[in-house]
């Protein structure tokens, strides 16, 4: 794969699990790299792993990205560390499962301002040095977007809708010249996943390993996804190399999804 020296990235949600993977990858193919994420000791500690193989620098921001301010000073900070961007990675957005009708607004509110809402000012405060460097956009959707699941039904919705906007966004990078993508992990071996095993697991009377054997056998697939899956593909997306490809959602799920997209 050619190198990304040179360039720059910022990683929403890059202190941990698959947006961890992906910062860790883009430095290590020399891209100089800021992360952000909402806990100050995860960022301190991502750095500290990013840096171990990093072929670029490596900056981090602490905020809520669930805030115009916390999406304004995560930008600010990656401005201040190395002025443009090449890269913008959304990776931010953890939604919660549960059972609807029960399952609260809240819920729902968050798994929208995270994930959906962080995704559009991010892209909307990155875009200009984006245009201006024909860059590249990947958003981290999910499974969910194409296979809804009544146990997961925020996740479904919220990823839903930023597949459409990431399609809509591509139609704003044929104009600008900016490549728009986006990716959906399938089941995937991060921290975020065994909380949902154990939700689905307390719901339905069953151990964690149950669950877990089920939804492998249920899919119909080999193993579960790791980090570094997703972070392979996001690394291809951002290289010239893929520059012809546009627009497009792509699965990393061991072929989880039967369907035809």
């Amino acid at each position: 794969m050619a190198s990304l020296n040179g360039k720059t990235a910022f990683i929403s949600g890059g202190s941990r699990g698959i947006g961890l993977a992906i910062a860790s990858r883009l430095a290590r193919d020399g891209a100089d790299v800021t992360i952000s994420g909402s806990n100050p000791s995860h960022v301190e500690a991502a750095i500290a792993t990013i840096s171990q193989t990093a072929a670029g620098r490596v900056a981090g921001h602490a905020s809520d990205l669930r805030t115009l301010e916390g999406c304004q000073s995560a930008f600010d900070v990656h401005g201040n560390a190395f002025g443009s961007c090449d890269i913008f990675v959304h990776s931010a957005g953890a939604t919660k499962g549960g059972v609807f009708p029960d399952q609260a607004d809240a819920d729902f509110q968050d798994g929208f301002a995270l994930k959906f809402h962080a995704a559009v000012r991010l892209s909307r405060l990155f875009w200009p040095s984006l245009a201006d460097t024909n860059g590249n956009v990947v958003m981290i959707v999910g499974g969910a977007a194409r296979t809804p699941d009544p146990g997961f039904m925020v996740g479904g919705a919220v990823n839903a809708a930023l597949a459409n906007f990431s399609k809509a966004l591509a139609g704003q990078g044929l104009m600008d010249d900016v490549n728009v993508n986006w990716v959906s992990p399938g089941q995937t071996e991060t921290d975020r996943l065994q909380q949902l095993l154990a939700a689905r697991a307390e719901h339905e009377n069953k151990t964690i390993d149950e669950v877990r054997a089920e939804r492998m056998s249920g899919e119909g697939i080999r193993r579960l996804g790791k980090p570094k899956d997703t972070a392979a593909l996001v690394a291809f997306l951002c290289s010239d190399e893929a520059r012809h490809i546009h627009g497009t959602g792509i699965s990393v799920d061991g072929g989880a999804t039967k369907g035809c997209f």
